[in-house]
């Protein structure tokens, strides 16, 4: 059997700490209009919001969709390994996939993504015999075609009605678990249809890039030269355009710096995907702990909501709306941290992360070798 490929478990792990980041403010403001209702804006709140707009906004989920169609590359290749029929494997996972997305936007966290990958990686299943070329140029234009749709839904959306703010204030500092439940419900009865659109043509474009990467040997070869160019030319230029425009949209015009961070994420996503490449192998404790917890990114992510969702309501710490940008992100960080160790003692003693098992045991459900 050949080595395990290490960059997949290293992107997992940076997309988590991004993907966490841009949550956190859906969790801990009013989630039609996060970081903008923060209570205190002070220049280290300011910072942050302009750090995580230029540096992990529109990026972060970028990775995580390109890993998807990796994984899909990966699954083929168990499956024809093992002799398991590929089809019926592949069907239950996105069944596992899709319930756990439902109860995660239901309970925990109107803005869930696991939906949304199921039902574009439907789709994605219909293209797994393409060729390299064809998925690649299929995946540029859905990137592209993905800027133009998203460009006027984000930058000329109308503003929020006062009565559904306070409403949403109401029950998120006083409301019971049913009561926050049933927002987070109704929420995300609103919210998927508008995220399917704005990121399900780009995560359907990252998932034909994924698999592409795996069919042309790109992810078991991290010292691949196209690697070395995305670094070199998009790296730069991605970082720069990004944070130009979250500037911009932090102290300047909001319109033109919303748009030029759209614009420039696909660019900076290659450029995280090729400086991930460069990040050393490494043999030690330290590394392959990382590694194992990138292993575990459902559990990281689904574990990421429950616990924020958990402190900033107000069954729980009762956060919601009480601290500024700059805390809100430092305690998704540290939360994230927290769930990292404790992602690490879990597979000691189990091997597999808690929600991953229970995606294996769906997937697995009612196939047996041919």
């Amino acid at each position: 059997m050949s080595p395990r490929a290490l960059m997949p478990d290293h992107l997992r792990l940076v997309a988590l700490f991004g993907i966490v980041v841009v949550n956190v403010q859906f969790m801990a403001y009013p989630i039609t209009l996060g970081f903008e209702a923060a209570p205190s804006a002070t220049t280290l709140d300011d910072l942050a919001i302009w750090a995580v707009n230029g540096l992990a906004l529109f990026k972060s989920y970028g990775l995580f969709s390109f890993m998807f169609g990796v994984g899909l590359a990966y699954q083929i290749r168990s499956a024809e390994r093992r002799g398991l029929p590929f089809g019926r494997l592949y069907r239950n996972r996105m069944i596992g996939l899709a319930l756990l997305g439902l109860l995660h936007g239901l309970l925990f966290f109107p803005g869930d993504i696991l939906l949304l990958y199921a039902l574009v990686g439907a789709l994605l299943y219909r293209w797994r015999d393409w060729a390299v070329g064809r998925l690649v140029r299929t995946g540029a234009i859905l990137l592209a075609v993905q800027v133009l749709v998203a460009l006027p839904l984000v930058v000329l959306a109308p503003p929020i009605e006062p009565d559904l703010l306070e409403l949403e204030r109401a029950i998120m500092t006083g409301g019971t678990w049913a009561e926050v439940a049933t927002y987070r419900a109704a929420s995300f009865a609103i919210t998927f249809p508008i995220l399917l659109v704005i990121q399900g043509i780009a995560a359907l474009g990252w998932f034909c890039l994924g698999l592409a990467a795996v069919r042309a040997g790109l992810i078991d070869d991290p010292r691949h030269p196209l690697w070395a160019r995305a670094r070199r030319l998009c790296l730069g230029p991605g970082l720069l355009l990004g944070l130009t425009g979250a500037a911009l949209w932090q102290w300047g015009d909001g319109g033109l710096g919303e748009a030029l961070t759209v614009l420039c994420a696909p660019i900076a996503t290659l450029g995280y995907l090729g400086l991930i490449a460069a990040w050393p192998a490494g043999s030690g404790r330290l590394m392959r702990g990382l590694r194992n917890i990138g292993a575990s990114s459902l559990s990281l992510y689904l574990g990421q909501s429950i616990l924020l969702s958990t402190l900033f309501a107000p069954y729980g710490a009762g956060l919601w709306g009480t601290v500024g940008a700059a805390e809100a992100t430092g305690i998704a960080l540290a939360a994230t941290l927290v769930l990292m160790l404790a992602v690490t003692l879990w597979r000691r003693v189990f091997g597999l992360g808690p929600f991953e098992w229970v995606l294996r045991r769906i997937t697995r459900h009612g196939v047996a070798r041919s």
